[in-house]
């Protein structure tokens, strides 16, 4: 394969995983918007306020693993494509266990989602694959930044679908679930008709050049082979803090912020602060990976999850809160795509789909852990625990990275000296 073929691969391979996640991103958020409420307004209690995204979590955490073992055998597009149909036929089951007031088939609705979501979310994966070493991190982080396209896209297409709605007599929140199954068959046919090659296919040709198509004949190394790894710790490591972190902070700080009186307009533009953060210096971040490397701006993005988690505590104004969310979600981004793209690197074309599956499902875990787990700290020990928490956790891929550092000088080869 030509070099300017495979450069032409790889863009066109980022710009429909660029596409699929501003389609998915724009029907999450309407998702995310109205998945609480409806929970309540069917169970019929407070407490089913933070099982909708605790489902999605747990859809995405047990289908990342399966999925990524298939796309390791049978190529990236397949896995995607399983991913978005599932997503399909969740949110159209969504949809009608709204329409008929019926919980059960609800939360097996979202499940569905949160496998889809699981499977998207691997699409960075796929990035890597289409796209030489020196230019992995970008393709990671213009997949992630097509997150925030959707993220402005997402808000005006509900409040549409909910003028529609009331026009039309329809049952409120309903739509949306449709509109996501529409979405998501947009979604299917990118992937499925136009991600040709196949990027794991791309991933072997770039490896065979570099190389390494003798190891290409095996299965890859075992799980016990690359746990060993001190890359693939720091890459696990950077990416499962960075994800417990944000979801602590996240999800409290609305709770603080309303207990301190603020309006909800303002509570949601700290949000709106926390997602630009997130995905909206997503290319800046990646070409500063390419140029400094991933270790170093890993630890850069846990320095801003520290910095934020000691600034929470001293003031509670919105600018204050809104730059605080901001530092966590660009702190997060930076731990997510070095993390990302180490992962890509250390691993073999072979290896990537069943262990970049595995980090998936430990990394939607911690998601979860760290939603739910934000609550009962924060009602048991307050916000500044909370915070203190945070930044412990922030500090272990440091800890990591300077461990690694360390022992690389230890056995530094040492020059001789002349006889002279």
């Amino acid at each position: 394969m030509e070099t300017g073929k495979l450069l032409h691969y790889g863009r066109r391979t980022v710009c429909i995983l660029f596409a699929t996640q501003s389609l998915f991103s724009a029907g999450y958020v309407m998702l995310f918007t109205v998945s609480s409420i409806l929970a309540v307004r069917l169970g019929g209690s407070m407490v089913w306020t933070g099982v909708p995204i605790t489902i999605i979590l747990a859809g995405a955490a047990l289908g990342a693993w399966p999925i990524g073992r298939l796309m390791g055998r049978h190529g990236r597009r397949l896995g995607l494509s399983l991913g978005q149909l599932c997503g399909i036929a969740g949110s159209l089951m969504a949809g009608t266990a709204i329409l008929y007031g019926m919980l059960g088939l609800y939360l097996v609705g979202l499940f569905f989602i949160g496998i889809a979501r699981g499977s998207l979310d691997m699409g960075r994966y796929a990035a890597a694959d289409a796209n030489p070493p020196h230019l992995r991190a970008r393709a990671i982080s213009l997949v992630i930044f097509g997150s925030t396209v959707g993220a402005f896209i997402g808000p005006p297409i509900l409040k549409t679908v909910s003028r529609y709605e009331l026009s039309h007599g329809l049952p409120a929140m309903s739509l949306p679930w449709f509109v996501m199954a529409f979405v998501l068959l947009l979604s299917f046919v990118l992937v499925f008709g136009f991600l040709r090659p196949d990027p794991l296919d791309i991933a072997k040709h770039i490896a065979a050049n570099a190389g390494s198509s003798h190891q290409e004949t095996s299965n890859g190394r075992t799980y016990r082979e690359i746990i060993r790894e001190r890359r693939f710790i720091l890459a696990v490591i950077s990416i499962t803090c960075g994800h417990l972190v944000m979801y602590l902070i996240m999800t409290v700080t609305p709770v603080f912020m309303n207990e301190c009186h603020h309006a909800i307009t303002s509570i949601s533009w700290v949000i709106v602060a926390h997602m630009f953060g997130m995905y909206g210096l997503s290319f800046a971040v990646g070409w500063f990976i390419d140029k400094f490397g991933c270790s170093a701006m890993i630890v850069a993005g846990c320095i801003m999850l520290v910095a934020s988690c000691l600034m929470a505590p001293l003031s509670n104004g919105v600018f204050w809160l809104a730059l605080v969310l901001f530092l966590v979600g660009l702190g997060w981004n930076c731990c997510f795509v070095a993390g990302s793209t180490l992962l890509s690197e250390m691993l073999l074309p072979v290896e990537r789909g069943r262990v970049q599956g595995l980090v998936d499902t430990l990394i939607n875990f911690a998601a979860g852990a760290g939603s739910l787990g934000s609550g009962f700290l924060y009602a048991a020990m307050g916000y500044n625990v909370t915070l203190w928490i945070s930044l412990f956790v922030s500090l272990i891929p440091c800890f990591i990275v300077w461990r690694t550092f360390q022992k690389a000088s230890r056995f530094q080869p040492v020059p001789l000296l002349s006889e002279d």
